[in-house]
């Protein structure tokens, strides 16, 4: 056996366990990678009843109502369609309307989703009190910034 050949088989074999190694990775982790549909992917999708999914979107302006002190309705859009969301639970401090959220459950019917659990988007600038307080009394935050 040549040392051309040698070489040759083993980059052929190092190629094989690579791409082994990929796809295996790969085929472990696609149960826990979390990708949410927007009101328009849902109504263009067929997602069957009761099958656990997330869908993210916007609180719409004027949807949300309170039920109870812990039955919520409220609807996710995405400025071209919206779904109707019921939630029984304790909604997340940075929940309101016109803000971002993504809603984990599933359809009750083909027009109420039953969310289970609810993320609100917070504000990327946010920075807590404590710390603010702290920089301003030590000059280095600018109180146009609030």
């Amino acid at each position: 056996m040549s040392i051309r050949y040698q070489r040759l088989l083993l980059i052929l074999i190092s190629v094989i366990l690579i791409l082994s190694s990929i796809l295996l990775i790969l085929y472990n982790v696609r149960e826990n990678i979390s990708y949410f549909y927007t009101p328009s992917e849902i109504t263009d999708a067929d997602i069957e009843l009761n099958k656990r999914i997330r869908i993210g979107g916007f609180v719409e302006k004027g949807s949300f109502i309170k039920l109870s002190s812990n039955n919520f309705k409220f609807k996710i859009t995405d400025n071209i369609n919206s779904i109707n969301v019921k939630y029984t639970g304790i909604l997340p401090d940075l929940f309101r309307e016109e803000q971002g959220a993504v809603i984990e459950g599933s359809f009750e019917t083909n027009k109420i989703f039953n969310a289970g659990i609810v993320f609100a988007k917070h504000d990327e600038n946010y920075m807590p009190s404590s710390i603010k307080s702290d920089l301003e009394k030590k000059g280095y935050w600018n109180k146009k910034y609030k």
